[in-house]
């Protein structure tokens, strides 16, 4: 045990009582960004702004969350981390009530920035105080109780903003942040034991600097890339060099600086850095899925988007209901076998939805979903108990912030790559299927078209048209669903890499 630690841990109601409070941390981060997601059309009315100056009220939060994320793991050693998460609960909860009663984009795009610093807090401080209060052998059953919490938000978020936003209006998506904010603050501030004795590092601000301007330099490209068109943008091509330039200043510093911002030593745990390369494809996984299956059952399906946000809560009740025993499991069952089920499954499920057509049965999809929660459990908990398994706990919430900001880097990195390659493929078949639709195609002239499909009128042309853009974007999330399965089945090799760490001695790491 660790003098960093509680000299004795918690157990029994007390223990459960804790780990309740250390989920409600990170849920109304998470909450937050998927409440918002559907609430953004409504927003732009009300505060008479551009789609384009809308993206920014999520590009800013997230730039905010990515370059803050490893700071409050840095200074932890300075401040204690529990003072530091009912900073990071009280910061979050005041400036969502601030984005709330935002008049003007300027506005909540101040108040959205600081509300991503402050929520850079909640995971990675609250995922270590997790796991300080737990036996190293019962990891898996902390990481199981903490995937019921992240699974929560990304999952149920759409349906409830989708309810918030038809029968109230988009401020109640931030003013939900409240009540729950309150009840993590009083839960942890009450239960939640401080750390003893923590071992305080100087702060290396060079090191800092360096990470944070490579980190926002990368999450405005991944973010913004695909409006500017890439890299025929300066911009891009700007920050792009930036972001390597600070990136090279921040690695010679953390090998040659007595104090480096981010520990080397964390690196050279094995177990760890698995954790983090599977951790990204976990982030590339769940969000590359979570952007593309909602607007397929929309624009496809034809569901609305309450039903598809209902929909989508499927796959929020298999991720609970596998962490429930998923953690448990990890006791008796090898984690990479675990690991490997939960990629097979979500290769399959991905596979599954490529077959589906513009007719889509409600029952099959809902059961696809619920095997994709499952898979993501069966991914996320035994890769983070393998991560986190011998890490020691004067690195953890270093290491957490750490781990956190590549998973922050990995969904960003799913969302913009699938995004674009969807745009980009529904353009490019779009200019296939069209291109021998003209008056002058004999050969149309003899299938005997319907009358609203006349290639001589401008109204018959708009509407095939419009059928023909239709099923270039139905092939495009084909060809994206079938490519995301493919990635996972070739990432599985990566898990035969690793012995079992939770049989090996913490001290051979």
């Amino acid at each position: 045990m660790s003098a960093a630690e509680p000299s004795v841990l918690p157990s029994g109601f007390r223990l459960k009582l804790i780990t309740i409070a250390l989920i409600l941390a990170p849920l109304i981060q998470v909450f937050d960004t998927a409440l918002l997601s559907v609430a953004l059309r409504q927003m732009q009315g009300s505060l008479s702004a551009t789609q384009d100056q809308m993206a920014w009220v999520l590009t800013s939060y997230l730039i905010a969350l990515a370059v803050m994320t490893p700071l409050w793991g840095a200074i932890s050693s300075l401040f204690g981390r529990k003072p530091l998460l009912l900073l990071g609960i009280a910061g979050f909860v005041i400036f969502s009530m601030l984005s709330g009663t935002s008049s003007t984009l300027g506005e909540i795009l101040i108040y959205r920035f600081f509300q991503g610093a402050f929520g850079a807090a909640l995971i990675p401080l609250s995922q270590s105080a997790l796991l300080s209060i737990y036996r190293r052998e019962d990891f898996g059953i902390a990481m199981g109780w903490w995937g019921v919490g992240i699974m929560f938000g990304p999952v149920f978020g759409p349906t409830l903003g989708g309810y918030l936003t038809e029968f109230f209006n988009w401020r109640w998506v931030f003013y939900l942040n409240l009540p729950l904010g309150l009840l993590a603050f009083t839960m942890i501030g009450t239960l939640v034991p401080r750390q003893r004795n923590m071992v305080r590092r100087p702060f290396n601000y060079l090191g800092f600097f360096m990470l944070a301007i490579t980190v926002a330099s990368v999450q405005f490209v991944l973010d913004r890339g695909e409006r500017l068109d890439w890299y025929s943008s300066p911009t891009i091509i700007v920050l792009t060099l930036a972001a390597a330039g600070a990136f090279w200043v921040f690695v010679v510093n953390s090998l040659t600086s007595r104090t480096p911002f981010v520990d080397p030593a964390i690196f050279r745990n094995r177990f760890y850095v698995f954790g983090i390369v599977l951790r990204i494809l976990f982030g590339v996984f769940l969000f590359a899925s979570l952007i593309l299956v909602p607007p397929f059952l929309q624009n496809q399906g034809g569901y609305s988007m309450i039903d598809s946000g209902v929909i989508m809560a499927s796959r929020g009740a298999g991720a609970m209901f596998a962490a429930l025993f998923t953690g448990h499991m990890l006791k008796f069952i090898d984690p990479r076998k675990v690991i490997l089920a939960g990629m097979m499954l979500s290769a399959y499920s991905m596979w599954e939805f490529s077959n589906f057509t513009q007719d889509i049965d409600l029952t099959a999809v809902l059961v696809n979903n619920f095997a994709q929660g499952i898979a993501l459990s069966f991914f996320i908990i035994p890769v983070n108990t393998v991560a986190f398994s011998s890490l020691p706990s004067e690195h953890r919430d270093a290491g957490t912030a750490f781990y956190s900001l590549l998973n922050n880097i990995g969904r960003s990195l799913g969302i913009a790559l699938f995004a674009s390659y969807l745009a980009r493929n529904t353009q490019a078949v779009h200019e296939i299927l069209r291109a021998d639709i003209t008056p002058f195609n004999d050969a149309l002239r003899h299938v005997g078209l319907p009358e609203v499909w006349n290639l001589d009128t401008a109204a018959g042309l708009q509407a095939v048209n419009a059928m023909v853009t239709a099923q270039a974007e139905l092939i495009a999330y084909i060809i994206d669903f079938r490519l995301l399965a493919a990635i996972i089945v070739i990432c599985m090799p990566v898990v035969f890499m690793l012995r079992n760490p939770l049989r090996e001695d913490a001290a051979s790491s």
